[in-house]
């Protein structure tokens, strides 16, 4: 079930960031996050506090979170968008995470199915969102999905984490 979040999910989605970095600094890195620096636990307050945190149970437990909203990375300014959007026409998806202990059940892809369904109810015409250039999976995922890579362009992301984003749109009709 995918409901959105309150202030009692928010130990979970602190544990599911660190699950996921911690996986990953003992494997491999797919995101580039930095742990205490993104995804905190603040980050999922500030979403709260927005309206834009959501929270999918499953197996008796919140495994996975996302946070929506209609604001665009001032990066996304200078790529090629082929779907014409502004504002409250753009849904983004920030910050899908889905515990580890729980990955491999489609859970992302109803997250995003989700998304879509959202930004219909909304009247958005398109959504955007991005990925670490290195994150296979989200990628594999995302094209799987039906959406288009617009281009890759460099983001430093709070101030502090320099990287290359993929950068991915699809229309909503």
């Amino acid at each position: 079930m995918i409901r959105k979040g309150t202030a009692a999910d928010l130990d979970a989605a602190e544990r599911i960031y660190h699950e996921i970095l911690d996986r990953e600094a003992a494997t491999v890195s797919y995101t580039n996050w930095v742990k205490g620096l993104y995804p905190t636990r603040a980050d999922a307050e500030g979403a709260l506090k927005a309206g834009t945190f959501y929270v999918l149970e499953a197996e008796g437990q919140v495994v996975a979170v996302v946070n929506l909203n209609h604001i665009q990375p001032p990066e996304y300014a200078s790529l090629d968008w082929s779907i014409p959007g502004e504002g409250d026409q753009v849904l983004v998806i920030h910050t899908l995470c889905v515990s580890p202990a729980a990955s491999g059940k489609g859970y992302a892809q109803q997250l995003v199915a989700f998304a879509e369904q959202l930004g219909r109810e909304q009247g958005c015409t398109v959504i955007r969102l991005d990925t670490y250039e290195g994150n296979r999976p989200a990628t594999a995922l995302y094209t799987k999905l039906g959406y288009r890579v617009v281009g890759v362009a460099p983001f430093y992301f709070q101030n502090v984490i320099q990287e290359n984003l993929r950068c991915f749109e699809k229309a909503l009709h």
